[in-house]
């Protein structure tokens, strides 16, 4: 015998409250989750819609005590419908409760009260509302009433504001008239919107014939349905924008609607007013910086057919469209794609399911496609295309790469080499503007040699030791752990310590070798306020600032013409982060920041300043040459067994006891030796940071060719820990190819 969790109300408080019914044998083959079904409901069993969440085979209450699904309605599944599916999807592959994973899905998380906007409307033919106004005339009580219908009939309609305020009629007389049937009152439901955007002229540009090639090909694609998902690798100002757009419009003919999804908040205005000059009033945004109303309000717009194309972060993939056809991933590289909360589900590999539920199509783009999806593309799973030439014809900057150890050599301690200093200082004196870069907010996280670049790497697993304040560097992905030496490993020099470099550092320096110049910085700190990242890329925009500072954030997609120089002040900092990744990451990053530099009449410089200049992701990033990265890292991963070739699971363990969260620990690894012997298992051992908020936790790492293995393990841990009392403290986390480390 098998039950179905069913909601009856999908409103968004109540999305906790399941009710469970039998499922009758004859529907047993049909009904899975998502299906809207009609089930008794109450003392008096009335017949009641509601959406199926989960199956199982583990009844809550008595069976003979349980109701029976009366049946599936079959008119196609609702838009909730969809999604409840595709919330199934992701609590199956990985890992959260169902409730979890329908609160990421279903993305209004509680009530909003609407605004609306009323009207007073003559409900009466002329002839009758004349005969009306006589009588009230030739009473001594019915002014007000007079004085009302005398307008109505004049200009047939007014808002309720207008009547109160101006007329001066009081709620009760309106009230009256609406009981006689005289007038109506009329609500219309205003909606907040976010994007203020004024005289702005619509306009599309011509695409070159590369571009059109592309657009062409995808579109053709769609029509025959032949393809799920499609790659663009497109050069930085290549114009992919263009290309979406133009797939944009003839998805919009053909009745469908489109989701953007951008990685940073920082992009939304600027990538709003693209597709705004293309679409006008059919798009609208979402993002964490919207009031609760504004993010209630347009995922309704979206729900009730008012708007034809949401922007927005990885949120925006759960846009409640009744007809969606195309979800388009920009940037697909970036690491934002990957929740940080459970369930720690991927834009990418969710946007696929979502579109192949529907039928619909998935675009990924970027200038440095992330491995795992140009090692899906070449293995035949997405389909390919390039663009290799600018949509507007410009010279490539020259990139040159800073070795810091001669620096260093040459008594320069300064965190200016001497040729970027030098260059700093020229474009100030031509007015031109400058982007510093740091490749994250900076703090000592890894141990490097000044001398000779050497970072202390674990012997098994080729990334580097991460420093703990107990003065030992640790592996954060077998444990494996050394004391901090006094000297370096390879050379025995004493310049030798945990390597950070923060923005607000960065910031004061520069202030203090160029005084005279105006410096913006660009990080988390200033831009917290709504509208910070705006503000900012304005000012620069605006020529408000000779030099601005900033982590990631600043070399993503932006478009400054009058800056000529890019300076990556330590590209160390996310080459040795402790993550298999951290050559990916440096490659894309050193990639993006070269892109900024020179995009208006004047040839841009780039200088990347740096311990390791020999790595090949630093070579290829200054070389612009994606396929030479992507044949070194591929061979990396392969001779360690690492995504994309093999798929990698961290399993999270974490208590407020350390006795039951290390018995936890050693349990599950039990479980999986037991029952897996072909999966790889690194740990258990303690995470990156052992201990938050009182609460210990261990980390175990799996490894397996086979993706389906991975999600078995994780599906018989959840039956383990479900049925036995030993984890009855403990918390289970499961994280799919973890983005970040334990």
């Amino acid at each position: 015998m098998n039950f179905a969790s069913i909601i009856v109300d999908i409103s968004h408080e109540k999305l906790d409250k399941t009710f469970q019914y039998v499922i009758p044998k004859e529907l047993e083959a049909s009904i899975k989750a998502g299906e809207l079904v009609e089930v008794p409901f109450g003392n008096g069993n009335r017949l009641i819609k509601g959406y199926v969440v989960e199956i199982n085979d583990i009844p809550q209450f008595p069976v003979e005590k349980m109701k029976e699904i009366h049946a599936i309605i079959d008119k196609g599944i609702p838009i909730e419908g969809h999604l409840i599916q595709l919330a199934a999807w992701i609590r199956d592959n990985y890992g959260s409760t169902m409730n979890q994973a329908l609160k990421t899905v279903i993305p209004i998380k509680k009530k909003v009260t609407q605004k609306e906007k009323k009207y007073i409307r003559l409900a009466t033919d002329p002839e009758t509302s004349i005969q009306w106004l006589d009588t009230f005339l030739s009473k001594k009580n019915t002014t007000a009433r007079a004085r009302l219908l005398s307008e109505l009939i004049r200009e047939q309609e007014l808002p309720w504001e207008i009547v109160t305020d101006k007329l001066n009629v009081s709620v009760s007389t309106i009230k009256g008239l609406e009981k006689l049937e005289i007038i109506k009152i009329v609500k219309e439901t205003i909606y907040r919107n976010p994007i203020k955007i004024k005289n702005r002229e619509r306009f599309s540009k011509v695409l070159n014939e590369e571009q059109q090639s592309v657009a062409t090909a995808i579109c053709e694609s769609i029509e025959r349905r032949e393809v799920n998902t499609h790659l663009i690798h497109g050069i930085t100002g290549s114009g992919k924008t263009e290309v979406y757009m133009e797939i944009i419009e003839k998805t919009l003919i053909m009745g469908k609607e489109v989701i953007v999804l951008i990685p940073e908040i920082a992009l939304t205005y600027q990538t709003v007013i693209r597709f705004y000059q293309r679409f006008g009033d059919e798009i609208a945004i979402i993002n964490s910086r919207l009031s609760a109303g504004e993010r209630y309000d347009q995922f309704r717009r979206a729900r009730e057919g008012q708007i034809k194309i949401m922007i927005g972060p990885r949120s925006a993939l759960f846009t409640p469209f009744q007809h969606l056809g195309l979800i388009i991933i920009d940037e697909e590289h970036e690491s934002a794609y990957k929740s940080e909360s459970v369930p720690k589900y991927h834009t990418r590999e969710t946007a696929i399911e979502r579109a192949r539920m529907i039928g619909g199509t998935v675009i990924l783009g970027s200038a440095t496609p992330s491995v795992d999806a140009y090692y899906k593309a070449l293995k035949g799973e997405y389909r390919l295309y390039k663009l290799n030439r600018k949509a507007v014809a410009s010279e490539p900057p020259n990139v040159n790469i800073v070795d810091l150890r001669e620096e260093l050599q040459s008594g320069n301690k300064s965190i200016f080499s001497r040729k970027l200093h030098e260059l700093i200082q020229d474009r100030l004196n031509k007015k031109q503007q400058v982007m510093l870069f740091i490749n994250r907010r900076g703090y000592a996280g890894f141990v490097s040699c000044r001398a000779c670049g050497e970072a202390i790497k674990c012997p098994h697993c080729d990334v580097s030791l991460t420093v703990h304040n107990n003065g030992k560097l640790i592996c954060h992905y077998c444990g494996y752990e050394i004391v901090m030496p006094k000297g370096c490993p390879k050379c025995s020099s004493k310049y030798i310590s945990a390597f950070g470099t923060g923005t607000q550092k960065v910031e004061n320096l520069t202030k203090k070798e160029f005084s005279d110049a105006r410096i913006l910085r660009m990080d988390m700190d200033t831009t917290k306020n709504k509208d910070g990242h705006e503000k900012i890329l304005s000012a620069f925009a605006n020529g408000e600032a000779d030099i601005l500072i900033g982590t990631q954030m600043i070399v993503k997609g932006h478009d400054f013409h009058n800056v000529t120089l890019v300076g990556v002040i330590a590209a160390d900092l996310s080459l040795y982060a402790s993550d298999f990744k951290a050559a990916e990451r440096t490659f894309q990053l050193l990639t993006q920041a070269a892109g900024r530099a020179g995009r208006g009449f004047e040839k841009g410089e780039v200088i990347i300043q740096t311990y390791c200049p020999d790595h090949y992701s630093i070579e290829a990033a200054s070389a612009q040459d994606y396929e030479k990265f992507y044949e070194q890292e591929i061979t990396y991963r392969t001779l360690m067994k690492y995504p994309p070739v093999y798929n990698l699971m961290a399993i999270l363990i974490a208590s407020a006891n350390q006795e039951h969260n290390n018995n936890g620990a050693m349990l599950i690894s039990q479980l999986i030796s037991r029952n897996n012997n072909e999966l790889q298992m690194i740990g258990p051992s303690d995470a990156s940071v052992s201990k938050i908020n009182d609460i210990y936790r261990k980390v175990i790492y799996l490894k397996a060719k086979d993706y389906n293995r991975l999600v078995k393990v994780k599906n018989l841990i959840e039956i383990a820990v479900e049925n036995s009392h030993k984890f009855k403290d403990i918390s289970i986390q499961f994280d799919f190819t973890p983005m970040n480390n334990y």
